[in-house]
């Protein structure tokens, strides 16, 4: 039986290559239908991430099938929105999130954009279910920069810089999917989670189960 399609809603193109490439390398056969809307994180940035709420469902309108939101400011709004979508809606940073608050009580978050500490640190509130966690953020100055002027290695490498210089922490938690690259170029060793490769295979998860 045919696995249905996983549809992807990103605010931003770069992410594309990222997850097919990620299901071609670990969930090959997989049907991923993607969804580009840059405007979602302009104005979520503007007015914060509830005010996007209308136009997520405007967006996903028609939709059949599970959804995966790649973008963190925007993720746990639309997420909120799979009962009144009649889909599942799965945010991409939760199985990291989860994984987070297992690792340790102490959870470094690395942000490029302010607009996605808020919504972060509460869904590692959530995961943590009442236990106790410490969560300290930090935005990377220049770092969106970066990524808007289409410096992908630059902005990965001040990434990495900012992953290796954390201390008094279990875990460092980079909050957008854009980072992810970082992990491959930092030299510490407290674990270093990034949200594409658990959050489609758990929505893929969920396409079979589903």
């Amino acid at each position: 039986m045919t696995e249905p399609a996983l549809t992807l809603l990103h605010t931003s193109p770069v992410h594309v290559p990222v997850f097919d490439a990620l299901r071609d390398e670990r969930h090959p056969g997989a049907e991923l239908r993607h969804l580009v809307v840059p405007r979602l994180l302009d104005r979520a940035r503007e007015s914060g991430p509830r005010s996007v709420a209308d136009k997520v469902c405007e967006v996903l309108d028609g939709v059949r099938g599970p959804v995966l939101v790649t973008c963190s400011t925007v993720g746990g709004v639309a997420e909120a929105l799979g009962p009144r979508l009649g889909v599942p809606v799965l945010r991409v940073d939760r199985p990291m999130a989860a994984e987070a608050v297992r690792t340790g009580a102490r959870i470094a978050v690395l942000a490029a954009l302010a607009s996605t500490v808020g919504p972060t640190e509460e869904l590692l509130a959530e995961e943590a279910g009442g236990r106790a966690v410490t969560v300290r953020s930090r935005v990377l100055d220049g770092a969106w920069e970066r990524f808007e002027a289409g410096d992908a290695e630059g902005y990965l490498e001040l990434v990495a810089r900012a992953a290796d210089a954390v201390e008094d922490a279990d875990v460092i938690v980079l909050a957008q999917a854009s980072m992810a690259g970082a992990a491959r170029l930092v030299r510490t060793r407290l674990p270093v989670l990034s949200s594409p490769a658990p959050g489609l295979a758990a929505a893929l998860l969920g396409c079979r189960t589903g």
